[in-house]
């Protein structure tokens, strides 16, 4: 039996949250969906979980009907009771027929209402219904002070002359840029800046495909098509473009039981992520900070679930430090319910301060899956006794590059234009300032 929704073991351990646990707690699982503001129907789905139960108590009950009549063809018969027979199983045949298709249908009902159903919140998220609704629970550094007027990212690029907005829009579209000059060392400064520290924590690295196929992103709870979908397609491949290297370091070890003896393991992929929707215009989604393609450094755990909330610490710590260490002012918010995505058991996200937006703005998140992910790819370890268990899947941003750039060149920006580099990122680019070029002519 496929089994689709996940969750955590909750409150009600050891009962997973899959289709029994929505029948047998629909009144909490309601209200999750509730808390969330998402749109699943957890009544229909309780419903056709029980019709499919029945349908197929009674397709095994026509099959023992069947064993039974062939079984009484071979024993000696009169003529009359040969032919009861052969017509009893002619109508037994029909019957199983009907009954199996009958179970069919209602086991793709079954699983496309299930697969609306998100996971479960942790009882201590906050209850809301977007990002504003998020609780901040600890600040690191504090927001600087310009005794200039602060440029946004936007206008930093152009006079640092790293940035070009125009030649993306004219040669990709909107939300499209190229980056120049030192800004390509930054990128790639970044990125090894973040790999070094994540190698030393023990993760192991990969550069992960940028395609994933539909069933994977499916899998790790991303909806590839539909009007709300987030996700460029390639239409007749069967494959779209990756949002995150989440979906293909998930997917990695679909359809296997993990050895128990290796978990937890820690891995980490760099790719580049598209979006298809770059969010609304104004001053906060202005320039990097919302685009249709940027490059990202992403965490993966695949874990026991008596092990996931403290790794999900763990990844939250990794980000802090990362950020530390670039010396960017940052905040962390508990992630409300609404806000949490349907994957999502708990999340916490990382905000830097944005001089430019004179805002906090997110540039990381950490979430625990628990099973939610794993029931859909079917990944397990053998636990002690034997039996194969569903793992715990957790994600984290180790750094999404296009949003660090902002935080760095808005925090780090001075009075002549320039921008100086965080010590420990400066090895990396091989220079410790960005001079501005404010009069440099752009092709």
């Amino acid at each position: 039996m496929v089994v689709v929704g996940g969750g955590l073991a909750w409150y009600y351990a050891p009962i997973m949250l899959d289709y029994r646990f929505i029948l047998e707690h629909l009144p909490e699982v309601k209200q999750n969906i509730a808390n969330r503001y998402m749109k699943a129907d957890a009544d229909k789905v309780a419903a056709l979980f029980t019709k499919r139960t029945e349908l197929a108590k009674m397709v095994q009950s026509l099959q023992q009907q069947r064993n039974a009549n062939a079984a009484a063809m071979k024993s000696p018969q009169d003529a009359e009771n040969r032919k009861a027979l052969i017509e009893e199983g002619k109508k037994l045949k029909d019957s199983i027929a009907a009954a199996e298709e009958s179970l069919a249908q209602t086991e793709r009902d079954l699983h496309a209402e299930g697969r609306r159903i998100p996971n479960m919140a942790h009882p201590a998220a906050p209850v809301g219904k977007e990002d504003k609704d998020n609780l901040e629970v600890k600040r690191v550094g504090m927001p600087g002070t310009f005794d200039f007027a602060p440029r946004d990212h936007v206008q930093l690029g152009q006079d640092l002359d790293i940035l070009d907005f125009d030649a993306g829009t004219k040669v990709a579209g909107t939300k499209f840029y190229y980056l120049k000059n030192e800004g390509v060392f930054l990128e790639l400064g970044l990125i090894r800046y973040a790999l070094d520290l994540l190698k030393h924590k023990g993760f192991t690295l990969y550069m992960t495909p940028d395609i994933a196929k539909e069933e994977i992103l499916e899998g790790t709870g991303f909806n590839p098509r539909g009007d709300e979908s987030n996700v460029y397609t390639l239409e007749g491949e069967g494959t779209c473009l990756v949002g995150t290297a989440e979906i293909t370091l998930g997917g990695y070890y679909a359809d296997r039981i993990l050895p128990k003896e290796r978990l937890p393991l820690r891995m980490a992929g760099l790719s580049h992520c598209f979006r298809r929707e770059a969010g609304a215009a104004g001053q906060f989604s202005k320039g990097l900070y919302r685009v249709h393609q940027f490059t990202k450094v992403e965490m993966f755990i695949f874990c026991q679930p008596d092990e996931s909330e403290a790794l999900h610490e763990e990844l939250r710590t990794v980000e802090e430090e990362i950020f530390a260490g670039l010396e960017i002012p940052f905040r962390v918010v508990d992630t409300c319910t609404g806000d949490l995505g349907a994957p999502a058991y708990r999340k916490w996200d990382l905000e830097a301060w944005m001089p430019g937006r004179g805002d906090w703005g997110e540039v990381t998140s950490t979430s625990n899956c628990t099973d939610y992910q794993a029931r859909r790819l079917n990944i397990r370890y053998k636990d002690e006794t034997g039996k194969n268990r569903f793992v715990h899947m957790l994600n984290g941003t180790a750094l999404a590059v296009s949003r660090a750039i902002i935080a760095l060149l808005e925090n780090f920006q001075q009075a002549d234009g320039s921008v100086c580099l965080p010590k420990a990122l400066a090895p990396y680019c091989g220079f410790e300032r960005i001079p501005s070029r404010s009069k440099a002519i752009t092709p």
